[in-house]
């Protein structure tokens, strides 16, 4: 009965009475599946702050869609997806704050568990969790995990057997199962309120809501510029410069020469009038 409770399978069906609220309806599904999920994502990341980010992450994005997953026939089931994808996504490693290990546990077994399951690939890990773990069988670890049967049940053969050769002692399923739940008890992991949950989660609406009507307005706006002010007519393009040939280049002033200084003083030593005119003479 314990460890049913630390890897219960979240599968109540959400009846949704006429006097139970939307946030009502949220809260209760939180309380039922947050404790669990906690847990079930710290032994998939390793990572206490993680868990309870992917946790609150998976209910956010569940309220956002509420509508969506309060019709879903498993809602649990839902939130429990995107609360593994969270805890296993490969960009927490681009995380300062997640590139530093956290300490690890002052149990000695608990640690070899712990370094057994992080170094199996994302998807053993996963696959053997919703399976030793939580208790779904074949196919729906496969569809949680969109891999065929065939291949969920090859992940976890393998993952039980590379678990088996750091822990021996834990090649019995069975073993496995008790030990992943008291790995998991161990560890003080607590999830945030549902009421901060769904505030986070509307305030993060209403900033991409606000942030996809500003961009709307500066594409509209950059448009509208745009035909005012692009021309309405075709110009021909002006032909690019040549280089024409022939043209004396152009000479600045200068001292005279000897010969334009004689021709100056001609001039100036002649009548102003110029020379007499000639006077016709009639024949």
């Amino acid at each position: 009965m314990y460890v049913y409770v630390l890897f219960r399978r979240e599968v109540r069906p959400m009846t949704q009475s006429p006097a139970l609220t939307p946030a009502q309806a949220f809260d209760a599904l939180y309380a039922f599946c947050a404790p669990a999920l906690v847990r079930q994502a710290y032994l998939l990341s390793g990572s206490r702050e993680l868990a309870q980010e992917a946790v609150e992450r998976a209910f956010q994005l569940a309220w956002q869609n509420w509508p969506q997953v309060a019709r879903d026939r498993d809602p649990a089931g839902w939130v429990r997806a995107v609360a593994h994808e969270c805890a296993l996504s490969p960009w927490h490693r681009f995380r300062l704050r997640h590139r530093h290990p956290e300490p690890p546990s002052t149990d000695a077994a608990d640690r070899a568990l712990l370094d057994a399951l992080l170094k199996l690939p994302p998807t053993y890990r996963r696959t053997l969790l919703l399976y030793d773990g939580i208790g779904l069988d074949l196919p729906e670890t496969a569809a949680e995990t969109e891999a065929s049967t065939p291949a969920a049940a090859g992940r976890l053969t393998r993952a039980r057997r590379l678990v088996a050769d750091r822990v021996p002692e834990l090649a019995d399923p069975a073993a496995l199962h008790r030990r992943l739940a008291e790995l998991a008890s161990t560890e003080r992991l607590r999830a945030a309120q549902p009421p901060t949950v769904r505030t986070y989660a509307e305030r993060r609406t209403r900033f991409w809501t606000r942030s996809a009507l500003a961009f709307t307005a500066t594409i509209i706006a950059a448009t509208t510029l745009t035909l005012r002010t692009a021309p309405t007519h075709y110009e021909a393009p002006i032909g690019p410069a040549q280089a024409i040939s022939g043209v004396p280049a152009e000479v600045g002033m200068g001292p005279l020469s000897a010969g334009e200084r004689a021709l100056q003083t001609k001039l100036r030593g002649a009548a102003e009038n110029g020379p007499e005119r000639l006077v016709p003479v009639a024949r």
